[in-house]
């Protein structure tokens, strides 16, 4: 009988479903991993972008697929309207904040400076993966809330702006 190869792939359905039970469990909102060619970013439902998606080399399909991130959606901020001093940049995430790429490396913001949608303002780490944050608004930075290399909790705020 001539034997068939079947794709192997280095996460099953069952890890992953342990993965978004620790999620929920932990709070975590963003969770992302990378071995041996499989690739897979998780968000929760109140985390910013698409709600979940997995990618993997070679692909092969889930039982219970992920929600399609929605069409044309814009990001609406969750908290309520900023206070009289300005928004609020919160953590997406449970992890350990870094102000910086690497302890060598300058500030990803200082006080005062402008920053876009687009802007990286930090680094959290989590479950030994290293987010990055985008501020996701646009203002200059009044106040920088968190301490570098210390943890964030989720919905903490990191940043200040104007």
């Amino acid at each position: 009988m001539p034997s068939r190869k079947q794709p192997t792939s280095t996460v099953d359905i069952k890890e992953i479903r342990t993965l978004i039970d620790l999620m929920k469990k932990n709070g975590v909102a963003v969770f992302k991993m990378e071995r041996e060619g499989f690739k897979i970013t998780l968000k929760t439902a109140g985390a910013v972008g698409p709600t979940q998606y997995v990618t993997s080399q070679p692909v092969f399909s889930a039982s219970e697929p992920a929600s399609p991130p929605p069409a044309n959606h814009t990001e609406a901020p969750a908290a309520a309207p900023p206070a009289a001093e300005g928004l609020e940049i919160k953590s997406p995430m449970v992890g350990t904040f870094y102000s910086a790429a690497s302890p060598e490396s300058p500030a990803f913001l200082s006080v005062g400076q402008q920053v876009t949608p687009d802007t990286v303002i930090c680094i959290i780490e989590a479950m030994k993966v290293m987010n990055e944050v985008k501020a996701e608004v646009s203002g200059i930075v009044t106040e920088i809330c968190a301490e570098n290399g210390k943890p964030v909790q989720f919905g903490q705020t990191l940043f200040r702006l104007k």
